[in-house]
């Protein structure tokens, strides 16, 4: 009888674990185990856009090997290289594994609403990852507000309303990793909070009005000079 109690306690305290870290319903995974076809041009395949023929002339950005995504900004790029896929969530969460294999390389996560007008090119929040430090960033209604960034497009100082509104919007969290290791990252946003872990521990948080946008429709990983990325998992949680 008294093993059958202990049981049932340990049975029900494994459900609860269960519910507490439930992210809620995966609704994307890729672990690039595949080619491409050629290699004279981005081909990811799975969903994934890239900003290539925009941006770069159309030179390749994206090379698949060795099971990961590799990624790297074209010498003729006038922009960071940005590599897409759809998101469709409110509250949610992406991880991935990555490595950085410079110094200079940073791997940042942008999350967008293409239909959010009232920002440049829907720009909504983001991570950034360097070898130093964690940043994290309400654009919103922060720098990518359109009058802000048009103000600053211009080199026009700021009023006093537009210097309120960015106070707050950024957080810089330090943080050494090394290059050539691999290393998991976990973005979580659950209304206006931006959290962000690193290997399972918690690096940093941003609450700001502008990340609870009701829709995360798009993640951008934003690479401005090089980085790989594998194993990437996306989850729905509203």
């Amino acid at each position: 009888m008294k093993s059958s109690l202990t049981f049932a306690i340990l049975a029900l305290f494994s459900i609860s674990e269960l519910v507490a870290d439930d992210k809620g319903k995966l609704i994307f995974e890729d672990s690039f185990q595949r080619t491409e076809s050629q290699e004279k041009t981005d081909e990811p395949g799975n969903g994934w856009g890239t900003n290539s023929k925009s941006r770069a002339q159309g030179h390749k950005q994206v090379d698949l090997r060795d099971g990961a995504m590799y990624i790297f900004t074209h010498e003729e790029a006038d922009h960071a290289a940005s590599v897409t896929h759809p998101t469709e969530f409110n509250n949610g969460s992406v991880k991935l594994r990555f490595m950085l294999e410079d110094e200079r390389d940073k791997l940042g996560l942008n999350f967008a609403d293409l239909q959010c007008k009232e920002v440049h090119a829907g720009h909504l929040f983001m991570t950034q990852i360097s070898v130093k430090e964690v940043l994290l960033q309400d654009l919103k209604t922060g720098n990518m507000r359109l009058d802000i960034r048009e103000a600053r497009q211009a080199k026009k100082p700021l009023s006093a309303e537009q210097s309120s509104a960015l106070e707050g919007k950024s957080k810089k969290v330090s943080h050494s990793l090394q290059v050539g290791k691999w290393y998991e990252v976990e973005v979580t946003i659950k209304g206006d909070q931006l959290s962000v872990a690193i290997d399972g521990k918690t690096i940093g948080t941003l609450s700001s009005p502008g990340i609870a946008h009701p829709t995360k429709s798009m993640l951008r990983l934003a690479v401005p000079r090089n980085a790989v990325v594998d194993d990437v998992k996306i989850w729905r949680n509203q």
